[in-house]
């Protein structure tokens, strides 16, 4: 046989064994609880966890997930990711849409919100104290040291009963004496190892946002706003039902009707968005394409835009195109490759129309 004809074969052959293995691509959207990646040492009411489990096993009610010389992630509601670093556990005490309730018991959790609806119950507890959860941005919990702090957000604690709203670049120590006080802390002096992870976590799923979302581009298999599973990229990705979210890493998610402007992470690895290969996220992942200024260590302010403006209908194709400054005008200028290609590269400000945090 040719050795084309033999590296299909086996692509097909590998392909079919990942279909076998884990959700279908027009599966049932993940639960709250879905563990989404798995890293070293993990384990749901002490049964070990391993790459296998991603997808399938999920923490119910009352289950605990612990990490030891490893981290983790799951799912929270479309949208929200909650990551948990080396020697921490978490509980579920309520997996559901409306009510969905995790109690840090130890160690640190950070909590990504992308997108999140009103009628959401978002709560993280730590020390005994709750956190709800009310716009999107990043969560910071330390069991440990009895800290919440927000990079970026707002978020409402519920302690001594009152309640303490908490906005990003501020922090709230739990376990002091007296009146609790909500404070400011130096968000770059803050990023970390953890950080650093999750960012890079965070722009994995990116990447599988836009090799997913342009799958269902034709409306085939789509059911809106949800958890969409890419056997390629082995995970859970959120795909928004409308327009493009950007979570506080600086990442975009694209709902199917604006991913024609979304990067083209596939150069480089064969073909365009992704070319049918298996991508593997671990210690050595680097995202393909880094905005200007971006880093892991990137520091900015979630937000989203939806509607005709900026795409089809106004300044894309029918004015100015990619080329024009087009799609993401209303994200922050530049475009797809006015400051993008020909204009600096995506670091000229074109990775996520206009590099990713600067439409405000």
């Amino acid at each position: 046989m040719h050795i084309k004809g033999l590296k299909a074969k086996a692509m097909g052959g590998l392909f079919l064994a990942a279909l076998l293995a884990a959700p279908a691509w027009c599966s049932v959207t993940a639960q709250p609880g879905t563990v989404n990646y798995v890293e070293g040492q993990a384990a749901i009411n002490g049964q070990p966890l391993s790459e296998k489990s991603v997808g399938s096993a999920r923490l119910a009610a009352g289950q605990t997930l612990s990490t030891e010389n490893g981290r983790a992630e799951i799912l929270l509601t479309p949208g929200i990711f909650l990551r948990l670093d080396y020697h921490s556990s978490a509980q579920m005490v309520s997996p559901g849409l409306a009510d969905t309730v995790t109690a840090l018991q130890k160690g640190r959790a950070l909590v990504e919100v992308a997108s999140i609806l009103p009628d959401n119950n978002v709560q993280i507890s730590a020390n005994g104290v709750s956190t709800k959860l009310l716009k999107p941005g990043l969560y910071d919990f330390n069991a440990d040291t009895g800290m919440v702090r927000v990079f970026d957000g707002k978020a409402v604690v519920q302690a001594a009963g009152r309640e303490i709203e908490l906005k990003g670049g501020h922090e709230l120590a739990l376990n002091t004496t007296g009146k609790l006080k909500e404070r400011s802390f130096d968000k770059k002096a803050a990023v970390d190892d953890f950080y650093r992870w999750a960012s890079l976590r965070s722009s994995y799923l990116a990447e599988a946002n836009v090799d997913a979302a342009r799958t269902y581009v034709a409306g085939a298999g789509w059911y809106g706003n949800g958890w969409y599973w890419d056997p390629w990229f082995a995970a859970y990705t959120y795909i928004p039902g409308d327009g493009i979210f950007y979570d506080p890493f600086g990442w975009g998610f694209y709902s199917p009707w604006f991913v024609y402007g979304a990067p083209f992470f596939g150069f480089g690895y064969g073909g365009y968005y992704g070319g049918g290969f298996y991508r593997h996220f671990g210690p050595g992942y680097h995202p393909p394409f880094v905005a200007a200024n971006r880093s892991s260590g990137y520091l900015g302010h979630a937000h989203s835009f939806s509607g005709p403006v900026g795409g089809f209908n106004h300044g894309s194709f029918a004015r100015g195109g990619f080329a024009g400054g087009g799609f993401s005008a209303r994200a922050g200028g530049g475009g797809f490759a006015g400051g993008g290609f020909h204009g600096g590269g995506f670091g000229g400000g074109g990775f996520h129309g206009g590099g990713g945090g600067r439409g405000r």
